[in-house]
């Protein structure tokens, strides 16, 4: 079997023009970058207004595990699938972090014959919304101290600050520094830090909003800290807010891609899931959706991180509903989850162990599952479970998955070759997807927002993670009632949390009880629209390992990249 690499490289691809064409764009809506990717201008939401929506398909997981679970595989892949039974289909994802990409992860454009086409420009610098992201961000940075230097006329408390500044690579270094050392002439010293870009809320503004004149009033609200009798302090205050919405005039078009199969993909922003929301563009979704039969969009990490915010956060700001969700798992996984063995940073896994039928772990990892159908069923939208599948799966194990699915209460439980076979071995998902997804909608968010912030976090805690309760430190306390007193108490909770347990602890794997949830602090993001509150220790600056991904990326002779993955 070739790499992921070596398939996109030796894959056909066609003019982006004619991928646009095939879901009735023209010229004059885009601006092309070479000949395999495009900007799609947001005209076409104008332009296209009396179409019908197409169904719109989530696509999540259970509690990852460091093995992957072929979750962006299973997107891309039921897209093509979609198309191979006569269901004219969009997919939608977001661009992936340069962190990930030379650290742990690798890229994210898919795997094997079901992958998003330049995989390379996909997982490097695209068309610069990254960068564009940063360059926005560290400006609002740079005139924030340049204020404080100034003579501060504001009245900011430097003690109160809550802006770091960005840059998009895992550098744990950073995490906290001193600047303005070195005289007056440097500014006024003092502790900071940095975060990845996708963590920065100007990432999550891109994501969430639904124009250039919304942009800039998003941007306007990006509160950097508070004066010393305690009012919130914002982007518009530091007259910075013009000059961030010029510099993400042009990030703000959605980018236009295409599948090994040539099914059209729209990727933009690529916001985190365990820090911010997790999910691509409102703007992408609201053009995808007057192009086709379906659009198939992916929400980051597992059914309680990035579809929870998909339901209670994007879907409140986009006015779109879904009309299904598939919840992607492994045999190998819910081995892991049912203790069957276990994954040691720095030492792998038990190949024998993870390949042997344990029909016994598989059952008891299945709980995890379970609580994920039924997390996604509080938002009134039928489920389908893909099982991803690898060869050392088994009948027996794959049967116990599917009774336990189907008694969860989801629609259907089918294997998914996408991986292997591309848009041919998701007939099935397809068909399925397609079934649920014709079912009467009766989607529903978790939460009203006037409830009270705590009774937010605590109806998310209960119900979506399983906890007894919810803990919170003095300094939780302290900002509940400080956004409270400056009305943000009407915005959605957004949880940042680990992505790898259901609860705030990334030990407690399967289904776990008896906990309780502790809220360490609760920041705005209030030009983004949601209150984030920090379950446990929560890293903004992820770290690279021992032996990062970065160290098998090269070029060859003839001038190839080789290496991604």
């Amino acid at each position: 079997m070739k790499s992921d690499i070596e398939i996109a490289q030796a894959a056909e691809m066609k003019h982006i023009m004619e991928i646009a064409e095939s879901i009735g764009l023209s010229e004059k809506h885009l601006e092309l970058y070479g000949n395999y990717k495009a900007k799609v201008s947001l005209d076409v939401i104008e332009d296209f207004k009396d179409r019908p929506n197409a169904k719109y398909v989530d696509v999540t997981a259970i509690t990852p595990t460091p093995l992957g679970e072929g979750k962006t595989v299973t997107t891309i892949g039921l897209a093509m699938a979609l198309n191979r039974i006569g269901k004219k289909a969009v997919t939608c994802i977001r661009q992936p972090s340069l962190g990930p990409v030379f650290g742990i992860k690798g890229g994210a454009a898919g795997g094997g014959y079901s992958q998003v086409l330049p995989m390379e420009d996909f997982n490097l610098h695209l068309t610069g919304d990254n960068h564009a992201v940063s360059i926005a961000h560290n400006l609002l940075a740079a005139f924030l101290d340049t204020h404080l230097m100034k003579g501060n006329d504001l009245n900011i408390d430097p003690f109160s600050i809550t802006l770091n500044r960005v840059v998009d690579v895992s550098d744990r270094a950073l995490r906290n520094i001193v600047i303005g050392l070195g005289g007056e002439t440097n500014g006024i010293p003092r502790e900071t830090g940095y975060d990845i870009t996708v963590a920065s809320e100007v990432m999550a503004i891109l994501a969430l909003t639904t124009g250039l004149k919304d942009l800039r009033k998003r941007l306007a609200k990006i509160v950097i800290g508070s004066t010393y009798d305690g009012k919130p302090v914002t982007a518009e205050d530091l007259k910075v807010a013009g000059a961030m919405t010029v510099l993400l005039k042009d990030a703000i078009k959605p980018n236009l891609l295409q599948t090994i199969e040539h099914t059209p993909c729209f990727v933009h922003a690529g916001p985190f899931a365990n820090i911010a929301h997790g999910n691509s563009s409102v703007l992408a979704d609201q053009v995808a959706i007057k192009l086709g039969d379906f659009v198939v969009t992916e929400s980051g990490f597992g059914a309680d991180c990035g579809a929870e915010k998909f339901m209670n956060i994007k879907c409140r700001y986009s006015g779109l509903k879904p009309d299904a969700v598939v919840i992607v798992a492994t045999v190998r996984a819910l081995k892991m989850h049912g203790g069957g063995f276990e994954f040691v940073p720095g030492k792998g896994v038990d190949r024998d162990l993870m390949e042997k039928e344990n029909i016994e772990a598989v059952s008891k990892g299945c709980e995890n599952l379970e609580k994920m159908i039924e997390n996604m069923k509080l938002f009134g939208v039928p489920v389908v479970v893909a099982l991803n599948h690898f060869e050392s799966d088994t009948e027996k194990e794959i049967d116990v998955i599917r009774e336990k699915a189907l008694e969860a209460g989801a629609e259907d439980a089918v294997l998914s070759k996408v991986w292997l076979e591309g848009g041919r071995g998701g007939i099935e998902l397809a068909e399925a997807v397609a079934k649920a997804a014709e079912k009467p909608s009766e989607f529903k968010f978790l939460y009203p927002l006037d409830w009270p912030i705590k009774k937010k976090i605590e109806t998310i805690a209960k119900e979506i993670y399983g906890a007894d309760g919810v803990d919170y430190s003095p300094e939780a306390e302290k900002k509940i009632e400080i956004y409270t007193r400056q009305g943000f108490d009407r915005l959605p909770i957004c949880m940042a949390k680990t992505h790898l347990s259901l609860s705030h602890d990334p030990d407690l794997k399967g289904r776990p009880t008896g906990f309780t949830v502790p809220i360490r602090d609760v920041r705005a993001s209030a030009g983004a629209g949601f209150l984030y509150p920090l379950l446990g220790q929560m890293r903004t600056m992820p770290g690279l390992p021992k032996e990062p991904a970065g160290n098998k990326v090269d070029i060859d002779d003839n001038g190839n990249i080789v290496g991604l993955f």
